[in-house]
């Protein structure tokens, strides 16, 4: 289910979780986030690869692509049984920012963002169908849990991919974590 909890920077809750879709795109596009649902223009197998999963989203990439002119655009795919699934969590759990914005396209699964903006702190559950663009400068993080399940699509304006910038803050030990999170809905 997609929700969103809003903390203070200290970690105190303000907002019970919200589910409404429509409520969470309105206080995301209050901090600048593009927060949108997208439709497959085909059904995916379950083992779908990169360029079957892009084909499925074609006129909603090539419609981004026209508007932001990307550079790369990939699919990253992460099961419970991935061999490098605690190192590649652990990449993302650490507050962040790009120099780019950000935009990931959930095909499958789901996963946390923390978004730091304006005092607070954004809790969003991101599950199927959600596309979910962080501005470039705004500090976050990324919590896909212990057992992770989820397919993206991400772009990028530079060639490079993801490049983060680790913000040093131990701010995102404050927050519940996906696990946490996911078993309060």
């Amino acid at each position: 289910m997609t929700a969103m909890t809003v903390y203070s920077e200290a970690a105190e809750k303000q907002t019970d979780v919200i589910t409404d879709f429509s409520v969470i795109e309105s206080e995301l596009k209050a901090i600048g986030v593009q927060f949108e649902r997208w439709q497959a223009n085909q059904p995916l197998a379950v083992n779908a690869d990169q360029q079957a999963v892009l084909d499925a989203y074609r006129s909603s990439v090539d419609k981004l692509n026209t508007q932001y002119g990307f550079k790369s655009v990939d699919v990253v795919s992460l099961g419970p049984d991935h061999p490098d699934k605690e190192m590649m969590r652990n990449k993302f759990l650490a507050e962040h920012t790009h120099g780019d914005f950000e935009i990931r396209f959930f095909v499958d699964g789901k996963g946390l963002f923390y978004l730091h903006a304006n005092g607070k702190v954004f809790l969003v559950m991101c599950e199927k169908g959600d596309l979910i663009s962080v501005p470039a400068n705004t500090t976050h993080w990324f919590d896909m849990g212990e057992h992770p399940s989820f397919k993206c699509i991400r772009f990028f304006t530079t060639e490079n991919g993801w490049e983060g910038h680790m913000t040093g803050s131990k701010i995102a030990s404050q927050f519940p974590d996906f696990d946490e999170y996911s078993s309060a809905l």
